[in-house]
């Protein structure tokens, strides 16, 4: 058998910002500084988290770290249950990566004197095959977001082209515009998109997915409390002027759903209980 060698990172780990969390001692909050050099905040911590207390990691907000600034690439990739990230700035590609549990919050800084619903506050590829976990954010997200999303739920203001791009489970609500070929090679989970121009269909790739009102309470509930949320964590001032109209909003919403998804959650419905004989 071939010797094989193990070649050391050629990068520098040291300062991580994760180095600077530490859960001897639970629950913790800390607030801490980050620019766009910091890439995969909240990784490393997720690692040794699932290491110590397995996949089902910690109770909710045990750990919180608030951050400040602009986050690089993978802000909160594979973040472990019981962590929240709280960012109050922008993040750049692959927020949420891999997530599979805890919650990421982005929002705009304090004092901030832009429009938070116009504004992309979250890059590329956000949510990239997470399989667990909340994200809220108080602005636009970027192209391809919830890709490959299994599992994670979602608020965001709006979203670019290719949003909730071949995604398998979870839910996603867009509380503003989506770009073009939403919903392609979307095979399950559900997404609900505030549509006041009607523009949605014609946005919408069709192929596997229809479009329904939400006729059931079940949907309503869900999607009220979502956006509750998103204001609760983001302040959002869309998501508050929704609330306060709440009985004439709802109806301008649309949910999106893969057929093949929406049969099989049918049937499981109307299946009768299984009798079991006895031996």
């Amino acid at each position: 058998m071939p010797r094989r060698f193990v070649r050391a990172q050629p990068w520098d780990l040291g300062d991580h910002v994760d180095h600077a969390v530490a859960f001897e001692h639970l629950p913790v909050e800390l607030s801490l500084p980050i620019d766009n050099s910091k890439r995969a905040a909240g990784t490393l911590l997720s690692g040794r988290l699932a290491k110590q207390f397995g996949a089902r990691g910690l109770p909710d907000n045990s750990i919180t770290v608030r951050y400040a600034g602009s986050a690089g690439q993978s802000f909160g990739a594979f973040l472990a249950p019981g962590v929240t990230l709280e960012l109050s700035g922008e993040a750049n590609d692959y927020t949420g990566k891999g997530m599979s549990g805890g919650r990421i919050i982005v929002k705009p800084p304090a004092g901030a004197r832009f429009v938070a619903e116009d504004n992309v506050i979250i890059g590329n590829v956000a949510l990239y095959g997470a399989t667990g976990g909340d994200l809220f954010a108080n602005g636009l997200g970027g192209e391809r977001f919830a890709v490959r999303n299994s599992g994670a739920r979602a608020v965001v203001e709006g979203v670019g082209d290719h949003g909730c791009e071949y995604m398998t489970g979870g839910t996603v609500v867009v509380v503003g515009p989506v770009g073009r070929n939403f919903a392609a090679g979307m095979s399950g989970g559900v997404a609900y998109v505030w549509d006041p121009n009607q523009a949605l269909r014609a946005r919408c790739n069709l192929e596997l997915v229809e479009l329904e009102a939400l006729a059931d309470d079940s949907d309503v509930w869900l999607v009220r409390g979502l956006v509750e949320d998103h204001v609760r964590f983001t302040g959002s001032a869309r998501g508050a002027k929704l609330l306060d109209n709440w009985d004439h909003v709802i109806a301008r919403f649309v949910k999106i759903i893969p057929t093949e998804y929406k049969r099989v959650l049918e049937a499981r419905r109307v299946r009768p209980p299984q009798l079991r004989v006895a031996t």
